[in-house]
């Protein structure tokens, strides 16, 4: 994926005219900020930036810090996210 397309998915998530306080938050609200990634259209490309990007903070493609840290320790061998979602949602495509 080039730096365009990175950039670009950006316009397309559900989340761009949320405030971002919403998105950052702790505990249970963490729960009902999730909500916010369901059904956006951009949702993998938002995980991957943030498990390629070892982001720590806040909801990414409706996982909470804590599930991508799980994530990232089940998964060490993986070298690029981007990479892996995209194929396996092109592989769901496929399929369905």
């Amino acid at each position: 994926m080039d730096s365009n397309q990175q950039q670009s998915w950006r316009l397309d998530a559900l989340c761009r005219d949320t405030d971002p306080d919403e998105l950052f938050v702790r505990g249970a609200e963490q729960n009902r900020a999730k909500v916010v990634c369901m059904g956006c259209p951009v949702r993998t490309e938002c995980l991957a930036e943030a498990l390629d990007n070892r982001i720590s903070f806040g909801i990414w493609g409706g996982m909470t810090e804590r599930e991508r840290r799980a994530l990232l320790r089940r998964r060490p061998e993986v070298g690029s996210w981007s990479e892996l979602l995209e194929s396996a949602k092109r592989e769901y495509v496929k399929v369905s």
